[in-house]
Parts: C-alpha cells; sequence; structure tokens
C-alpha cells in the first residue's frame, strides 16, 4: 500500500528517466521531487485552513436577522450584536433580543465600537486583495509608505517604458483598422465602379441599338410617305388631264408624256426622300405630320407623347433601378449560358434586357388613371349590409358574380352592365346562402360551376344555370377565408379557415381529399395556375406558406417580409406570386428561385380585407381610404388611382375614412377591372391615358 502510494504521489511530478543514465542521480531528482511536493501540499493545506478560518469568522460578523455582514454594529445588553437598521425595525414590532429572546428596547442598545473597527479593517483587507497592482501602489502612496527618490526615479521611468510600449501598440491597432477599413471601402467602391462602368456599357450598346431603329424606322416612313405622295400625284394627274379612249375598243389609252412625268416626279421624290431621312429625320417627321389622308397622325398624339414623358420622369427612379435590374439579371443568364445567348437579339436588333425593359415602360407610361366606364349598386332591401367580399370573372370574361355579408350570389352579364343604363341594371341569376359570403370561385372547365366559402366555414360547389347546389362540405370548424378551383384539375378545389386548416376537396368525393394543419389562422388560399399539385396559403402569422401537395409534411418555401397578416395570394404567372397584408403592402414572389421580387406601397390597409387581384402586367388592390390603387409588377410605386365618392347624404363630403374598397377583379387579359366597397357599390374601371 505504501509504494503504490509513492507511485500515485510522483506520478505528475516526477520526469522521465533515460534508461542509460545512472540510479544515483535518478534518487536524488527523486527526494527533491519529494520534497517539493512535500512544501506544495503544505502550502495548500495552510491556505485551506485560512480559508476555513475566515469562512468562521465571517459567520461570526453576520447579522442574525439579515444574515448579512453588519453594517453599523450596535450591542444589546444581553451581549449580541446587529446592524443598528435591523435591530431598530424589529423591535418595533416586538421587545424581546432576536437571538435569546431577552426583553429588550432601544435603551438597551450601544454602539460596538471595536466590531465596527474590526469590521473597517476586513473590509480593507478585501479590497487591497481584489485591488489591481495600480490600486495597491496608489493606496500605499496615499497612506504615506516610505519611498526613496531612487525608487521613484525607476519607477517612473518604468512606467514611462511601458506607456510608450503601450501608446506604439494602440497606434498600430488603430492604424490596422484604419487600413482595413480603407482597403475595405477600396474593394466596395471599385466593385461599385465596375458596376457603373457595365452601366454604361449597357446603357451605350442599347442607346446605339435604339437610335439604329430609329432611323430605319424613318427610312421606311420615308418610302412609304414617298409612295403615298406618287400615289396622290398620280391621281391629281388623272383629274386634269382625262385619258384617251381608242375609237375603235374604247379602251383608255395613257398619254406617254404623263407617264414619263410621273416616272421622274416618282423617282426624284423618292431619291430625295431616301438622302433626307437618315441626315435628318426631323424634316421628314413634320412633313409626314402635316400630310393628310392616310398618313395623317391623330392630333391629340403630341399631347399623349408628351404626358408619357412627364410620367417617365415622375417616376425616373423606380424606372433605372427596373432597367438595370432587368439588364443585369439578363448579362448574367448570358454568362451562364454562354456566348450561344450573349449575341442573341430580338428581331429589331435589342438585347434581350432592353426589350423586356421596353415592354415595362411602354406598359406602365401608356396608362395613368381610371376611367368609370359603368357603376352599379348591389343593395338589397331585405339586408341593410351592402359589403361586397368577392367579385370573379368567369372563365370566358363574359360574366362576373358578387358576393358578401348580405348572403346572396349575384350574376351580372359584363356587356349589359357596361352597355345598358344604370336603372336597368339587374342580376341575371341571384342566389341565397345561409350565411355570410366571403369567397368566390369560378371553374375554369365547367363554365356554370361556381364555388363560395362562407362564415360556417361551409364550402359549396353552385351550379349556376340551375340556381342549385351541386356540392357542399361542411368539415371546416370555423369561418372559410377562401376557396379557389384548381385551373389544370377542374375537379379540384381547396380552402382555407380560421381552424387553421387547409382542405383539399374533388368535387367526385363528399369529403376532402388532403388537409393541411397549420399554426395559425388561413386568409387566403390559391393554386398555382400551371400545376395542381402547388398551392400558396396566406396565413396570419405573417407568412406566405408554398406547399407540395404529394409531400404536406413542411412547406416548399416560406415567403418572410410582411410585417402583419398576409390577407390575400394570387399568382401572375407560373412563377410569380403576389401577396397581400394588413401591413399596408403588397409583395411579389418567385416561387422557382424562392426570392423576393418586390413590394409595392402607396395604399392603406390596416384592418379590413380590401382585395387582391392581378393580371400578367399589374396587381390592383383597394385601400381603406377608398380608393383602387393599380400598380405595375415592374414599379414600386402606383400607376394608377381612383377614388369612391361616398354617395351617403350624411356623409356630404364624402369621408374617406368611412368606408373602404372591399372587392376588385381583373377582366382577363384587359385594362378593365370590377371594383366594390363597403357601401356596396360596384363600379367598372379602365386604365386610361
Amino acid at each position: 500500500m505504501g509504494g503504490g502510494g509513492e507511485r500515485n504521489s510522483m506520478g505528475v511530478l516526477v520526469p522521465t528517466v533515460n534508461a542509460g543514465e545512472t540510479s544515483a542521480p535518478a534518487g536524488a531528482e527523486t527526494e527533491a521531487a519529494v520534497v517539493g511536493t512535500e512544501v506544495v501540499v503544505v502550502t495548500e493545506r495552510v491556505a485551506e485552513e485560512e480559508e476555513e478560518e475566515e469562512e468562521e469568522v465571517d459567520k461570526d460578523i453576520l447579522c442574525p436577522i439579515c444574515m448579512q455582514i453588519i453594517k453599523d454594529a450596535f450591542l444589546t445588553a444581553c451581549g449580541h450584536s446587529f446592524c443598528y437598521m435591523c435591530i431598530v425595525t424589529h423591535l418595533q414590532n416586538k421587545s424581546d433580543c432576536p437571538c435569546c429572546s431577552h426583553y429588550l428596547t432601544t435603551n438597551h442598545l450601544y454602539p460596538n465600537f471595536l466590531l465596527n473597527k474590526l469590521l473597517m479593517k476586513k473590509s480593507a483587507r478585501q479590497m487591497a486583495k481584489s485591488a489591481t497592482p495600480v490600486e495597491q501602489l496608489r493606496q500605499a502612496i496615499q497612506q504615506g509608505c516610505e519611498v526613496s527618490v531612487k525608487e521613484l526615479d525607476s519607477l517612473l521611468s518604468l512606467l514611462m517604458d511601458k506607456k510608450r510600449k503601450m501608446e506604439q501598440e494602440e497606434a498600430e491597432t488603430n492604424l490596422q483598422i484604419l487600413l482595413e477599413f480603407l482597403q475595405c471601402l477600396k474593394k466596395q467602391k471599385v466593385d461599385e465602379l465596375n458596376e457603373i462602368q457595365n452601366d454604361l456599357q449597357y446603357i451605350k450598346e442599347d442607346i446605339n441599338a435604339v437610335e439604329k431603329r430609329r432611323i430605319e424606322l424613318y427610312r421606311t416612313r420615308g418610302r412609304y410617305s414617298a409612295k403615298m405622295r406618287t400615289l396622290v400625284d398620280d391621281s391629281s394627274a388623272m383629274t386634269v388631264r382625262p385619258p384617251l379612249r381608242d375609237k375603235g375598243s374604247g379602251a383608255i389609252v395613257s398619254s406617254p408624256v404623263n407617264l414619263q412625268e410621273q416616272g421622274r416626279a416618282g423617282t426624284s421624290q423618292t431619291r430625295n426622300t431616301d438622302t433626307r431621312a437618315p441626315q435628318n429625320p426631323q424634316i421628314v417627321q413634320r412633313k409626314d405630320d402635316n400630310q393628310g389622308g392616310s398618313d395623317s397622325q391623330d392630333p391629340n398624339q403630341p399631347g399623349k407623347s408628351l404626358a408619357r414623358k412627364r410620367r417617365v420622369h415622375a417616376q425616373f427612379n423606380e424606372l433605372q433601378d427596373c432597367y438595370l435590374q432587368k439588364r443585369r439579371y439578363w448579362a448574367r443568364q448570358s454568362q451562364k449560358q454562354g456566348e450561344r445567348v450573349a449575341n442573341i437579339m430580338n428581331r429589331v436588333g435589342y438585347s434581350a434586357g432592353l426589350e423586356d425593359f421596353q415592354s415595362v415602360l411602354s406598359t406602365f407610361t401608356r396608362y395613368s388613371s381610371l376611367r368609370v366606364v359603368a357603376e352599379l349598386r348591389h343593395s338589397d332591401i331585405f339586408h341593410s349590409a351592402n359589403i361586397v367580399s368577392s367579385i370573379e370573372f368567369d372563365r370566358d370574361d363574359e360574366l362576373f358574380a358578387t358576393a358578401g355579408v348580405s348572403r346572396r350570389i349575384k350574376v351580372f352579364e359584363f356587356s349589359s352592365v357596361v352597355n345598358e343604363p344604370a336603372d336597368a341594371q339587374c342580376p341575371i341569376v341571384e342566389m341565397s346562402t345561409r350565411s355570410k359570403l366571403s369567397c368566390l370561385s369560378w371553374n375554369n372547365y365547367t363554365k356554370n360551376h361556381l364555388a363560395s366559402s362562407d362564415y360556417e366555414g361551409i364550402v359549396t360547389v353552385w351550379d349556376v344555370t340551375t340556381r342549385q347546389s351541386v356540392m357542399e362540405y361542411e368539415e371546416h370548424e370555423k369561418r372559410a377565408w377562401s376557396v379557389d378551383f384548381c385551373r389544370t384539375e377542374p375537379s379540384m378545389l381547396v380552402s382555407g379557415s380560421d381552424d387553421c386548416k387547409v382542405k383539399v376537396w374533388c368535387t367526385n368525393q363528399e369529403a376532402s381529399v388532403l388537409t393541411i394543419d397549420m399554426k395559425a389562422n388561413i386568409c387566403s388560399v390559391k393554386y398555382n395556375p400551371g400545376s395542381s399539385a402547388h398551392i400558396a396559403v396566406g396565413s396570419a402569422d405573417h407568412h406566405v406558406h408554398y406547399y407540395d401537395l404529394r409531400n404536406i409534411s413542411q412547406p416548399l418555401y416560406i415567403f418572410s417580409g410582411h410585417r402583419k397578416a398576409v390577407s390575400y395570394v394570387k399568382f401572375l404567372s407560373n412563377y410569380e406570386l403576389a401577396s397581400a397584408s394588413t401591413d399596408s403592402t403588397l409583395r411579389l414572389w418567385d416561387v422557382n428561385e424562392n426570392v423576393p421580387l418586390r413590394t409595392f406601397k402607396g395604399h392603406t390597409n390596416e384592418k379590413n380585407f380590401v382585395g387582391l387581384t392581378v393580371n400578367s402586367e399589374y396587381l390592383a388592390c383597394g385601400s381603406e381610404t377608398n380608393e383602387v390603387f393599380v400598380y405595375h409588377k415592374a414599379i414600386s410605386k402606383p400607376a394608377a388611382w381612383h377614388r369612391f365618392v361616398s354617395d351617403d347624404q350624411n356623409d356630404p363630403d364624402g369621408d374617406m375614412g368611412s368606408f373602404f374598397i372591399s372587392a376588385v377583379c381583373w377582366k382577363r387579359d384587359s385594362p378593365t377591372i370590377v371594383t366594390a366597397n363597403s357601401q356596396g357599390t360596384i363600379k367598372a374601371l379602365v386604365l386610361a391615358a
């Protein structure tokens, strides 16, 4: 046992001994190591005993009432010490000693000067232990420690050396930080410069392409104008000089002189026009503008052109960002796909990025306002509530259906609404429901089938022709906010509800086909128009969830960015998804790349469902200011808007805060939009210049 203990005590401290060394030095080293170990052990034991003694002393100087080190110690007549405030507070309630229960009053309390002095010394020792060397030195000098001048000089010299070294290190650190900042700034500015140079190169290339195209158009226009003038001259010459008739056959014989004159005139005019057009095309344009007949232009064309230019300058920054974004995107695509794509031009010599931007520019500047083409009331004499919750066009854009809190579905013929007077406008079909309605969706295959969702959670498929329900689904436990028919699989439809469930239905089955359980209320659901397996879900959790129905264990993507509930989701195309939220924004997402594309601001939406509708180029939504806003998908600011004027007699000023837009719907592939507000007023609006 003794040998084992000795080996354990020496295991860590004994150095390794080579086999070739003699035994005598090894023994001496072993003895020295043992002595060192014993000294260390003794030192550790002494330190432990001192700590234990300090702990015991600490216990003796604790106040029995607050169990903290005594502050302002006072001694009782029975010999116990307490904090002054502790014992005084105790004696206000009781008249005994907390330790021995001896009768005690404030008259029996005396200051404990000795304990207070000991406590002050203990506190000073603790501060000295925890103080830094600098603080200890300062305390020693302040307390009058005797130091010779030589020692002070040595100490000052040491401190100066230390100061210079620290200043040098700090200076080096500052220079290193400054150098790294400047290098980072240089890299950033070089990157920006390269980007600007690339942008300038794109702009130069596009300017050359546009100027070349303009010259080609002027030349073509000049040749066309010359031909038209030749035809006019020919017709006038025929009128001035009557044709000669052959006496025998009665046939018309052209005069050789006339033919020669016409030929010279036509040739000279064509030559002059072709040579002048590229040099000063504006002269040709002015001449052409003054020509009559089929070559004349719309007299309002200069005014329209000026208005479009004003729109460009008003939204110059937005258009600039759009141009650069598209140009850079197509440049990156060409780099990815190689030179075979880099040099591809369209038929007029434009690059893909320029052609894409020209499409945006032409469509965005084409319209600047919304004009009312028809108006009708959704009022019902049996219901005072007139809020229209949903408007939907059928597959052929011939009929549109409305529904809302009046518990009625009304189907109108669009051509009749536009062409007939307001007094003669009546729905061609009207169907009553048990509950308030929240959403409508037409079947894209069966023209007369219309789906609805209501406040009781019931999803109903209607036959508009017979005015009867075809199917009713009652699995939702709370209000159903949204329903949508699939475009590619017309027997399938999806719905979302306040019960936090998304349900997929089939018109051939009475029960739901699929259920997705989510953590928050569902405000909107929408099928991808190009797929029966993908749906978008707008949720009260501020996110858009994009699901593949073949695997519903988790969303394919979750789009984050909205700060409040997502009230609507709509697809512009198979890959572009728009969402609306009560944070007063619309957002555009790319569901293929899982990236945000743009955020649209301008309308107000903080609490109500104000509607959202999209087509291939535009988004439109309502506002709680009783206005309709239209956005181009490439520009973040509104392109046009229209305010509903209140017709309430009690609201002569048309207070915008009293009513809000509640539903909007585009007429597909058309600049026409049907909108409704919370008063039940329905308007057909068309985008105008």
